[in-house]
């Protein structure tokens, strides 16, 4: 495939093009431009930036979408904008444009918000590095038609003009706040100021803490997504148990429901089987998928909002847990529903985690498995030799949304009616252990699912997935 890069020069492999053959492209093309159309959340996005707008007055706002990422050589890793710039955007899946700059100009009632991006590939441009069709990154012949500036402003509601004029809009002695590390040029422009910043950055996830409706619109349908990727996978396990890396086939199986629901994979998928399901987080997914062993499936459909879901189910892969399986699986279920149940307005964001943790200390207790024995004070904390992490997160635009919230506003905070969450407490059995019995090494269970804080409790965006063990066993047979 022979390429030319406009931007980055020739490579080896690339042949130089006269001015002759330049020529060609500039003439003959049928005007293809788009009425503007406002996005569906570009209302939503307004308000948020209005909020923001109001937080900073009189100090200028950059925030980056970010750019794209090398993969090998000349070939890059899809690109996903900053979860920031979304939210302030409502930008969609494929339409975003790397290297895009949101800009908030402070005035005297506010800030004048522009976007600074790259237009679409012009078709008159000059003999020599035409972008429409040299440039592998962002020329139209090699990705994909971008929208016009006038496009981007109808479809955002931002004004948006060419990416060429950021330097002279960041000039001057204006105070700035800017998320940096997305943006070199940014970075460059911006003189650092470590307190401004993080508190930028705090303010911008805990705007997203509390979702509003267009957001629970989007996680709602990125989770319903992931469950449908759930029963492909059920119904796809006699196949997987037949190939020597059955974990690569279950991932496959699922991915390829997010690709076709959706934008793609909110992270990474972990297909676990047999031991591998005592690694948290297992993405090699090289292992086979064996008869009487269980396969822990952690995955989540990003929808083409970049919302996701995030859901875990631990599966016999035959159709029947063990006895030993059922009773590791049923205290992680019991611990999951007493978390379920600390679930409402107004209680402290821990109580979910605390009452899960309470019960899995409890069962392993009565199981002899104190860890340091029974001189040792009974204390929930001391079983994370066998629980490993939390119990749950905030879920939004990122997995693990929100994560650069004050501690005070998230982790010691309340629930309020809006926040979206997982609770997903687990236990994991290493294969190396010698302070269990050998019947439970090597055994990990999770099971995760997705909560929104309602005005009286929590509905689960994950309900049409099984969670008990009869359940899971019913299920798993009717699909096959």
């Amino acid at each position: 495939m022979q390429q030319q890069d406009g931007v980055r020069g020739l490579r080896s492999h690339d042949h130089q093009i006269p001015d002759a053959v330049a020529e060609v492209f500039r003439h003959g093309w049928a005007d293809t431009g788009l009425s503007p159309r406002p996005l569906p959340g570009a209302a939503w996005a307004a308000k948020r930036r209005a909020a923001l707008s109001e937080r900073f007055p009189g100090e200028r706002i950059v925030i980056p979408s970010g750019g794209i990422k090398t993969r090998s050589n000349d070939f890059d890793y899809a690109f996903r904008p900053h979860s920031a710039y979304i939210h302030l955007t409502a930008e969609q899946g494929t339409r975003a444009v790397p290297d895009s700059v949101l800009v908030f100009e402070p005035t005297g009632h506010g800030h004048e918000v522009t976007l600074f991006t790259r237009p679409r590939s012009p078709r008159d441009a000059g003999p020599h590095g035409a972008e429409l069709y040299s440039d592998r990154r962002h020329g139209e012949f090699w990705v994909g038609r971008r929208r016009t500036l006038t496009e981007t402003a109808g479809a955002l509601g931002v004004e948006a003009v060419s990416r060429d004029h950021l330097e002279r809009a960041l000039a001057g002695g204006v105070p700035t706040r800017a998320v940096r590390g997305e943006d070199p040029v940014v970075d460059a422009l911006v003189a650092p100021s470590a307190l401004a910043d993080t508190e930028l950055l705090a303010f911008l996830a805990e705007q997203r803490l509390v979702k509003d409706a267009w957001e629970i619109e989007q996680v709602r349908a990125a989770v319903q997504h992931t469950v449908a990727g759930f029963h492909d996978v059920a119904a796809e396990l006699p196949y997987a148990m037949r190939v020597e890396r059955g974990e690569r086939w279950v991932e496959g199986t699922f991915n390829r429901r997010a690709r076709m629901e959706g934008y793609g994979l909110g992270f990474e998928t972990i297909a676990a089987a047999g031991a591998h399901a005592c690694v948290l987080h297992w993405m090699h997914n090289d292992g086979p998928v064996r008869d009487g062993e269980l396969l822990l499936l952690d995955a989540g459909v990003e929808a083409d909002s970049f919302y996701t879901g995030d859901v875990t189910r631990t599966l016999p892969v035959g159709g029947r847990f063990t006895d030993v399986q059922r009773r590791v699986y049923e205290l992680v279920f019991a611990a999951q529903s007493a978390g379920i149940a600390a679930l409402r307005p107004g209680a402290p964001y821990g109580a979910f985690h605390d009452a899960a943790t309470r019960v899995i200390a409890e069962g392993l207790d009565a199981w002899g498995l104190r860890p340091g024995g029974d001189a040792v004070t009974h204390e929930p904390a001391l079983y994370r030799r066998y629980t490993v992490c939390g119990t749950g997160h905030m879920l939004g635009l990122d997995c693990h949304d929100c994560a650069a919230a004050r501690s005070e506003t998230y982790a010691q905070g309340v629930l309020q009616e809006g926040h979206v969450l997982t609770v997903e407490p687990g236990l994991y059995f290493q294969a190396d252990d010698l302070t269990i019995p050998q019947e439970l090494r090597g055994i990990g269970v999770r099971i995760e699912d997705d909560f929104l804080i309602t005005a009286d409790g929590a509905e689960c965006l994950s309900s049409g997935l099984p969670r008990g063990a009869d359940d899971i066993e019913a299920w798993m047979g009717a699909l096959r």
